[in-house]
């Protein structure tokens, strides 16, 4: 892989303690592990409309982008190198505010999108439909990578899965 601007991470949950769910610590480990190191990393999510946010001590919403950005600076990242996106509550908004807050103003053009293999298909769709609206004289370059699934039960995987593909029929329609 050529070196790239930015590596995007999408969010995929926080346990209740506001601790990174498995799935989402393979992405963010598969993305440090990178040894073209991006210019940025860019951990996406504020949250889900599914559920409420896990509350700090303080009893303020944990952003999961935050907590994947605390993580990847515990993992030795330096925090100027981390440009969390911390509006977006779905996958077409982790594109959508990435896009509008990040890799639009700083000019980063070549990104790569690291997701867990279930969720690869809605991405892809929605990064490229996002990213290849209105474009500039330079257009993006995206690429996709999918992480295994670890940390869901068989049953819980062919759920999503399921939900998945539903959400990409939906995509598609749009």
């Amino acid at each position: 892989m050529a070196t790239v601007d930015a590596v995007l991470i999408p969010g995929g949950g926080l346990l209740p303690s506001g601790d990174l769910v498995p799935w989402v610590k393979a992405r963010l480990d598969r993305a440090i592990a990178l040894r073209l190191r991006p210019a940025y990393f860019i951990p996406l999510s504020a949250g889900t409309t599914h559920k409420p946010p896990p509350l700090d001590e303080n009893k303020f919403p944990i952003l999961e982008s935050v907590a994947a950005a605390q993580y990847i600076v515990s993992q030795g990242i330096s925090s100027a190198q981390i440009l969390p996106e911390t509006v977006s509550l779905d996958t077409i908004g982790n594109a959508y505010f990435s896009r509008l807050q990040h890799t639009d103003p700083l000019n980063l053009r070549c990104l790569h999108v690291i997701t867990s293999a279930f969720h690869l298909p809605r991405v892809e769709a929605i990064f490229n439909w996002v990213f290849g609206l209105c474009q500039r004289s330079q257009p993006y370059t995206l690429t996709f990578e999918a992480v295994p699934n670890v940390g869901m039960s068989n049953r819980a995987l062919l759920s999503r899965y399921q939900k998945e593909q539903a959400s990409l029929e939906k995509v598609i329609e749009l």
